[in-house]
């Protein structure tokens, strides 16, 4: 039988001139940890867009 995945990606909105803050990332990651998430990827176009975070967990 093979391993099923659950994905999710999600978003950290840029907050005032595009500022993303490190503190908001982590808190983020622990709440998504804490729910069985693990984090696969980032991506960060620019500044003012949405930093995009890909999870995946076990189903």
């Amino acid at each position: 039988m093979s391993e099923r995945w659950q994905y999710k990606v999600h978003e950290i909105k840029p907050g005032f001139l595009g500022a993303i803050k490190a503190p908001q990332i982590e808190e983020s990651l622990q709440t998504l940890g804490l729910q069985g998430w693990e984090l696969v990827n980032v991506v960060h176009l620019s500044a003012m867009v949405p930093t995009l975070l890909f999870l995946k967990r076990r189903a």
